[in-house]
């Protein structure tokens, strides 16, 4: 049965920042093109490796014959792990960046108030979530592992986050386990790709090594033919040194990345949590030791997707209210107010710590205050009269002071006949 006119894929309607691709089965972050950067730094001093292998193996010694004899450094099968590394490596790239890293959907409505207050937990800040009459705390606490922890409000997805949840602004999601937003892999790294992030990092660690070990064999196998000098060797063999400086760079940041994440995962906290929190001043209530850490993220089950994105949903039409008269000043009178509450710290009803004193007053005398100077704001300015009055202006008040003199003298006379 073909779907209704209104009715679309998920990832079609996604409120989100990420890219799709294959009909929604894979999923990336809104800079996906800088993986093709990534790919670039990868495979570039690889296939120079990979080339020089291939002429090394195919080079013909003095009697015309290809030396097959293994005694190249660079032999067969460097060029064979070479190729299986190179293969693994990017296949954990593609894995960290295509899939979801662990999105919670979002609401389409606040939650109900009385869902989530709670008396022991209530915060003395509230969410407006554009409606006056809700009075959501801006935050709750919940009991992980016999501590308890503090869970935010979403004012983007409508929702309270779950514990170790945070929103990313990029892709402008809540994931779970939030770990942070990678611009090399383009994606967010939380708990659903954390584990292909690890092992892409650190093969690309492993993968540094490799070529500049390998390169480092080279220029002193290839000694002896240069005089037993290693600078003449660097010099017959510009590749290999131009391997040694690139991966001796690229080390340190993929290096330091490894053995960073390496002590977060043996702590069991992500990037994120430990540059805000700092754990080390107080007690982890996700810490479960090394080897548990450890398991937890190569060995456990991984969690299903909590979004179905090839699924059909009903795209919901905005709805149209007829703009009257009354509608209009319904609107002009909600944002006086807006900028009333603004004005005294608050926004969307009283602040709920306001003394009782000052809830009981009468606040439209303000309101008025308010509009009269918006009012004289608005007023056009006022005009400039000249000096010198026009002619008939002066003929009229000249006529008009004849007039009273004229009647200062009959009623003068008439008092003095009197």
């Amino acid at each position: 049965m073909e779907p209704s006119s209104n009715r679309r894929r998920l990832y079609q309607v996604w409120k989100g920042s990420n890219r799709f691709a294959c009909g929604g089965r894979l999923i990336f972050g809104p800079d996906v093109g800088s993986i093709f950067l990534s790919m670039i730094l990868i495979t570039g001093p690889l296939i120079a490796l990979c080339c020089q292998v291939i002429v090394k193996i195919t080079k013909k010694d003095a009697s015309g014959h290809t030396d097959l004899s293994g005694n190249n450094i660079l032999g067969l099968p460097v060029l064979i792990v070479t190729v299986l590394l190179g293969i693994a490596n990017l296949t954990f790239l593609l894995l960290t960046s295509s899939r979801d890293p662990g999105i919670v959907p979002r609401n389409s409505r606040p939650p109900e108030a009385e869902e989530v207050f709670d008396a022991t937990s209530a915060s003395t800040e509230w969410v407006n979530a554009a409606s006056p009459h809700l009075r959501l705390p801006r935050t709750k606490d919940v009991i992980v592992n016999g501590y308890t922890v503090k869970v935010k409000y979403c004012d983007t997805c409508l929702l309270y986050r779950p514990p170790r949840t945070s929103h990313c602004s990029i892709c402008n999601n809540c994931v779970q386990k939030f770990d942070h937003h990678c611009p090399w892999v383009g994606q967010c790294i939380g708990l659903r790709n954390y584990r292909f992030f690890y092992m892409f990092i650190s093969t690309s660690t492993f993968l540094c090594f490799y070529v500049f070990v390998l390169s480092w064999l080279n220029i002193i196998k290839e000694r002896s033919n240069h005089h037993n000098s290693i600078l003449k060797s660097m010099s017959g063999e510009v590749l290999s040194l131009v391997l040694i400086v690139y991966t001796f760079i690229a080390v340190w940041f993929v290096g330091g990345l490894t053995v960073f994440h390496t002590y977060l995962m043996s702590t069991n906290q992500t990037t994120y949590e430990n540059f805000r929190y700092r754990y080390d001043k107080k007690e982890n209530p996700y810490n479960k030791g090394v080897l548990r850490n450890v398991k937890d993220v190569f060995f456990s089950k991984m969690p299903p997707s909590l979004n179905k994105f090839r699924s059909w949903v009903t795209e919901e039409m905005p709805e149209t209210v007829p703009i009257t008269p009354h509608t209009a000043a319904a609107i002009n009178n909600v944002a006086t107010k807006e900028k009333l509450d603004l004005e005294l710290g608050y926004k969307g009803g009283m602040a709920p710590n306001m003394p009782h004193i000052l809830q009981g007053l009468d606040y439209s005398a303000i309101e008025n205050n308010l509009n009269l100077k918006e009012r004289e704001m608005d007023l056009p300015e006022p005009f400039v009269f000249s000096a010198t009055p026009p002619r008939d202006n002066l003929e009229s008040q000249e006529s008009d002071e004849g007039c009273r003199k004229e009647q200062q003298s009959v009623s003068f006379q008439n008092h003095a006949m009197q």
